[in-house]
């Protein structure tokens, strides 16, 4: 719920200025990215800021006839500020898109966009309940639950018996652990323990040594992108990396930002993810090159993807509208829209309005003396079970 502070203006005050800013800049469609450039999360937001600009240079600015104008605000990972520029973005910088980022933060800002009829891309959250939220939301980026039950149900095909969870204390980390254990538990494995992290500032030692002491023959991790390095570091420390436990995980663990400066000691990692800077596909390896260009050579890893999908997806439904930025028109022309993205095929489900693609598991190898994650099984066209694996 958002406070009254941040509901001053009513439905038809709040429509009557979105129509009139609309007419004034009609030459000019501005999408509003509100993003944690700084904070805890800051490294998610920059990766997904840069993949949506990579594609307005790779595409150009002028889609049906109207000049295109990002407009980025960072928010520092605090739904509160995600409230308030989002408000801003609307009534006073007369947005006609959003794109969204963190789960808390696009869970704030639902009831603004539910007023203002906001076409609203979800490019970074992967919780499962954020599409149910609002109708205005279509998401881009993918689903924990997706990578989740995927991996769960490899490992338990493949070896592991008894599964210790360390994940982060939010929604994505309990969705991705309660997806896995009930999906691997259905399969016929165990969950040891199932051991929760703080987001901010975590350190990994004491829970890396409970569940060593549990002593599973499986670790499945979830971290956020940007602690995985940490994660790394103080597995090797406590010797896990010699323990003969399997390090498992979705593709936030073995994030590509991060992985060209962690250990050795990853390799070997199975995840389950949508993307890899790895992917093998032509268009993917123009896209590699592409944003290590235009961003100092660091390397793209999946939350990028997501955003520069989600312009893909923006520019693709201005053309099926021709420009016009009506919400309800815009989202319907989302609905069922399929195209080949640099993580492979994917689509929009137009009955739930989230992804569905094609889920890779993965193992880290050393290529040409760096690290990556490389695709050997895929899972085609996987929609978001989460609802039916939490039943």
């Amino acid at each position: 719920m958002f406070r009254n502070s941040l509901g001053l203006f009513s439905v038809s005050a709040l429509s009557g200025l979105l129509f009139a800013g609309q007419v004034a800049a009609q030459d000019t469609i501005k999408i509003g990215l509100v993003m944690p450039l700084t904070g805890v999360l800051g490294p998610v937001g920059k990766q997904a800021v840069a993949g949506a600009r990579l594609y307005v240079a790779q595409h150009g600015d002028v889609v049906a006839g109207h000049t295109i104008e990002l407009i980025v605000k960072d928010d520092a990972s605090i739904p509160d500020n995600s409230k308030r520029l989002t408000q801003e973005l609307i009534l006073s910088d007369k947005v006609a898109i959003l794109g969204g980022g963190l789960t808390p933060n696009v869970l704030a800002v639902a009831p603004l966009v539910n007023e203002s009829k906001t076409a609203t891309v979800v490019m970074v959250s992967g919780t499962s309940i954020v599409t149910e939220r609002s109708p205005y939301f279509v998401r881009t980026s993918w689903t924990h639950a997706q990578q989740a039950s995927v991996l769960a149900n490899w490992v338990a095909k493949n070896g592991s018996k008894r599964v210790t969870i360390i994940a982060s204390d939010w929604a994505p980390g309990h969705e991705a652990s309660g997806v896995f254990s009930a999906t691997f538990t259905e399969a016929g494995g165990t969950i040891v323990e199932a051991l929760k992290v703080p987001l901010a500032n975590p350190d990994f030692a004491p829970f890396l040594q409970r569940a060593r002491d549990g002593n599973p023959d499986t670790l499945f991790i979830f971290v956020p992108a940007g602690q995985a390095a940490i994660l790394a570091k103080q597995f090797v420390e406590r010797g896990l990396d010699k323990s003969g436990i399997k390090l498992i995980g979705p593709g936030d663990i073995a994030d590509d930002e991060d992985l060209p400066g962690m250990s050795d000691a990853m390799v070997g990692t199975v995840t389950a993810g949508f993307y890899s800077a790895h992917h093998g596909s032509a268009l993917n390896k123009e896209y590699v090159a592409a944003f290590k260009k235009a961003n100092g050579n660091v390397r793209p890893n999946f939350v990028s993807v997501g955003a520069y999908d989600g312009m893909h997806l923006i520019y693709e439904a201005l053309k099926r509208t021709d420009g016009k930025t009506d919400g309800p028109a815009l989202v319907e022309a989302m609905k069922g829209m399929a195209w080949e993205s640099p993580r492979g095929p994917m689509s929009i489900d137009p009955k739930t309005r989230d992804v569905v693609q094609d889920i890779y598991i993965r193992r880290v190898e050393k290529v040409d003396g760096t690290l990556y994650s490389v695709e050997f099984e895929t899972f085609k066209a996987v929609a978001d079970p989460a609802k039916l694996a939490i039943k």
